[in-house]
């Protein structure tokens, strides 16, 4: 930055011009966009959410407005089409914006809509440019996104002399994951290798690839319907080669619908299977617990307690039953949250059979028959129209 001509300061060359507007660009510029527009909705009756600082509500009798903003890109739906035009066009009156109309593309994500009421939501364009990126379009397609109960070394192979596309390829299949939930866990593994990455390692970032070459078109179908919560919790004990630590993975649905899903690499080393999973079930319960408070602050009231599903009865009498506390009393006691929930009857765990827990695909490769079938559970596939058209 320097000083404009005609206004240099000839007693301060150094000193530049203090901006009272943000130059769009510039770092602050996003941040001083959200400052102005969150001071803003208040006006407009909105309040903000507790548990997400991107969502705004507005509630009137029986109507509820719900307005998603992130940096200058905004989604407005509700209830009243009447009152969501009245919040467009006192906010056009202030803000300079631009009604783009039916939510079809927001931030890569493309949504579709049935007759019925169903959403599609699908980012088959951002795969494809994903694939034209990494100069794969023309692979043959695989039918899993890695290899069933595999785990690959750090130092397997030889380094790479220029990792920046591994880094970059790598950083686009996460952004992925919001609609793809079945290459979670194949992602997650590759992520660990980012700090030195192999040729081994780029071998399994190209079968994920190879992977979304053969189902461009899927993505997740969200139905009207109950609106009771249910959750599914797995864990890989000690499938770290590396680290010998074990893989949660976990999913939540609203109805049939997913709405949150995770696969991750837990932060230390377990004893046994049932203290894995035992682990596993209460980082679980706070992403329940954080899911609850958002439909709460979306005005949706979900009376019964959510239930959780395990494979494990070590695990689960482990949570409801305080007698086994010398077996994990070196546990950290954030991990004892999830027996409170269940002490207060906020959640309700349950016994689900191996090949019926769908958070198995979250936790480890697996082969084609359970990991297919494991997609449908998770309603990815197809557009509904499309499997209609054939």
């Amino acid at each position: 930055m320097r000083q404009p001509l005609g206004f240099e300061d000839v007693e301060h060359p150094e000193f530049v011009c203090r901006l009272h507007k943000s130059l769009y660009g510039l770092k602050q510029a996003p941040r001083a966009w959200n400052a102005k527009f969150n001071g803003y909705l208040p006006a407009l009756g909105f309040c903000p959410s507790h548990s997400d600082p991107s969502l705004f509500v507005k509630k009137d009798g029986a109507d509820v407005v719900i307005l998603l903003l992130y940096v200058d890109d905004i989604i407005i739906t509700g209830s009243s089409p009447s009152l969501i035009q009245l919040v467009i066009d006192y906010s056009s009156t202030v803000f300079d914006m631009k009604d783009m109309g039916t939510l079809t593309y927001f931030l890569g994500l493309q949504i579709t809509y049935g007759s019925n009421g169903d959403l599609f939501v699908h980012q088959t364009k951002y795969c494809k440019d994903l694939l034209k990126r990494a100069r794969i379009e023309a692979c043959k397609p695989s039918v899993t996104p890695c290899k069933p109960h595999s785990s690959v070394l750090r130092n397997k192979g030889s380094l790479l002399t220029d990792p920046t596309q591994f880094h970059s390829i790598v950083g686009a299949l996460q952004y992925l994951t919001f609609t793809r939930p079945d290459i979670s866990f194949a992602v997650n593994s590759v992520c660990q290798f980012m700090q030195a990455s192999t040729d081994v390692h780029m071998g399994l970032v190209k079968s994920i690839l190879r992977y979304l070459h053969g189902t461009l078109e899927y993505g997740l179908t969200f139905t009207t319907g109950s609106t009771s919560l249910t959750s599914y919790c797995d864990t890989d004990w000690a499938g770290d080669l590396n680290s010998c630590r074990s893989t949660t993975g976990y999913v939540v649905f609203l109805g049939n619908n997913p709405i949150s899903w995770s696969s991750c690499k837990q932060l230390s080393v377990s004893r046994s299977s049932t203290e894995a999973e035992y682990r596993a079930l209460a980082n679980c319960a706070t992403d329940i617990a954080w899911t609850r408070h958002i439909l709460q602050d979306l005005h949706v009231f979900i009376p019964e307690a959510t239930t959780l599903y395990s494979d494990n009865l070590s695990a689960l009498a482990l949570s409801s039953n305080p007698v086994f506390h010398s077996l994990i009393k070196h546990l950290e006691l954030d991990f004892h949250y999830i027996r409170e929930r269940i002490q207060r009857r906020d959640l309700v765990v349950k016994y689900v059979q191996t090949e019926e827990q769908i958070a198995d695909i979250f936790t480890k490769g697996l082969h084609s028959p359970l990991f297919v079938k494991h997609c449908h559970d998770l309603s990815l596939g197809l557009s509904p129209a499309a499997i209609e058209g054939g």
